[in-house]
């Protein structure tokens, strides 16, 4: 439950997975489609069934990418499903131990990664998945701990 306090909590930073996150279900729709079209050339019954399928798969893609938001407030790093306006994972800023960037090729040549926050509480992790240009929402990020560790005076 979302208490008065962090209702006004400023949103300093959000965004939402990346676009190529999704690479391969764009992909997958784009052989179902190719199928629907060969099929349909072909005077085949059924290609009608590989386009649905084409355009459900993109349907997925858009739900998929809208389903979370990342977001950095001046108290905490949280999760937040779009859909529902619900927190699906937070953590406070000063309880963040560590902040890491994983990625490896395939995310890379993408343009997306993973932003791991370790908490000072235990084996807690909160993920940032599929961010897009990972290196520069870490940064983002930094500068909202920084502001959080060391306010201005």
């Amino acid at each position: 439950m979302i208490t008065m306090a962090q209702a006004e909590e400023p949103v300093l930073w959000q965004t939402y997975v990346s676009w190529n996150q999704f690479a391969w279900l764009y992909m997958v729709s784009l052989f179902t489609a190719l199928r629907g079209a060969l099929l349909w050339q072909a005077t085949i019954p059924g290609w009608d069934m590989w386009v649905i399928g084409a355009v459900a798969l993109l349907v997925v893609a858009l739900v998929l990418r809208y389903w979370v938001r990342y977001v950095a407030t001046a108290q905490r790093v949280l999760i937040k499903n779009v859909f529902t306006g619900r927190e699906v994972q937070g953590m406070a800023i000063e309880h963040i131990s560590e902040a890491t960037i994983k990625q490896g090729l395939i995310a890379w040549f993408l343009g997306i990664g993973t932003i791991v926050f370790k908490s000072t509480r235990g084996e807690e992790v909160m993920q940032f998945r599929g961010v897009s240009d990972p290196e520069a929402t870490f940064q983002h990020i930094q500068t909202v701990r920084r502001r959080r560790i060391f306010p201005t005076s």
